[in-house]
């Protein structure tokens, strides 16, 4: 049965003929905008909505005439609250800073995150913070995926924000990414210009996709830092910002990245599937990284206020160290690079 806490108060009202035939939770998420639908099925799964004096399923069709009594659960403050979060500050001045978020932390709450995001940290150890993005993202102008380690850039004044929101827009911020792949690319180098759009099957993913069916143009230029037998380090330098684009352009030429469970089907590598003498895969100290092998390495852009050049690093992490690490002493190369486009 749904936890979700009702409020004390319900609210009774009669439904109007123009929404007669509609699903209970289509109406009432038509109704109650501030609610997501899933919130509200799990309302009338707990017993919090009935019609005309009785209990009825998220299917049921309405009919005008219909007396309709729920109880909502109170709205969650979408305010981050100031969190003792540690965080790594690489740059920082009285406009903005930035920050190396670790793999693991969510950016800005949403729903199932509330908390312990890079925006709860933000909001305990900075004065000030920009509004521009809304409440629920204070100083955030880009994010990171989760379990993407790196660089962001968060901003204290509005001004500053808009101005470097604008240098995003315009592609004015050049961003470099770090990647370890399963396989190796066929060139050194090369420009990966496909669309991308929702997964057709599974809503938390994208996929490669033709404009027809709702791609956006997405482009890439990658080049092989290092070649490993059966892997490679690659070096990505997005010329778009589509979610999950770096993962999905790299898997799209055969190269998925390492541990990558929505686009690689693995969540981890260990010394044992590098055939390593005397790993075993039921060893937890032969785990060489649980989650996607991508990191933002690089952030260059003009500063909002003072337009002096910024150009900052952030070294790769442990888990991607280590990574690199075992490839070299297990995995070397064993065939010449092939030539660039």
């Amino acid at each position: 049965m749904s936890e979700t806490p009702l409020s004390e108060t319900p609210q009774e009202f009669e439904v109007k003929p123009r929404t007669d035939g509609k699903r209970l939770d289509a109406y009432l998420a038509s109704r109650f905008v501030d609610y997501s639908r899933s919130v509200l099925q799990k309302v009338i799964e707990a017993g919090g909505v009935e019609v005309n004096g009785r209990a009825v399923r998220a299917s049921y069709k309405i009919r005008a005439g219909d007396t309709v009594r729920i109880a909502l659960p109170p709205l969650h403050d979408p305010t981050p609250k100031p969190e003792d979060i540690p965080i790594e500050v690489v740059y920082e001045d009285e406009y903005l800073t930035v920050v190396n978020k670790p793999a693991g932390m969510v950016t800005h709450p949403s729903r199932g995150n509330w908390g312990g995001t890079l925006a709860n940290a933000v909001q305990f150890h900075f004065d000030k913070l920009s509004t521009v993005a809304g409440e629920d993202r204070p100083g955030i102008v880009h994010r990171l995926d989760r379990d993407t380690s790196g660089l962001i850039a968060i901003v204290k004044d509005d001004l500053a924000h808009r101005r470097l929101g604008l240098q995003f827009e315009y592609r004015q911020v050049h961003k470099e990414y770090l990647a370890i792949v399963y396989g190796v690319p066929d060139r050194d180098s090369d420009y990966i210009e496909k669309p991308i759009g929702f997964h057709p099957l599974v809503r938390e993913k994208m996929a490669v996709r033709e404009p027809v069916d709702g791609g956006r143009e997405a482009s890439t230029f990658y080049e092989v830092v290092e070649r490993f037998r059966g892997f490679a380090l690659v070096r990505c330098k997005p010329r778009t910002g589509r979610t999950h684009q770096i993962r999905v352009h790299l898997l799209s030429i055969g190269a998925p990245i390492v541990a990558d469970k929505p686009y690689s089907g693995r969540d981890r590598l260990t010394l044992a599937d590098l055939e390593a003498p005397g790993a075993s895969p039921d060893d937890p100290a032969g785990v060489l990284i649980e989650r996607q092998a991508l990191h933002a390495h690089k952030l260059k852009f003009t500063h909002p206020i003072t337009e002096e050049p910024l150009e900052l690093t952030a070294p790769i992490p442990a888990d991607m160290a280590r990574t690199l690490e075992a490839l070299r002493a297990h995995r070397p190369a064993e065939t010449p690079p092939k030539r660039s486009r």
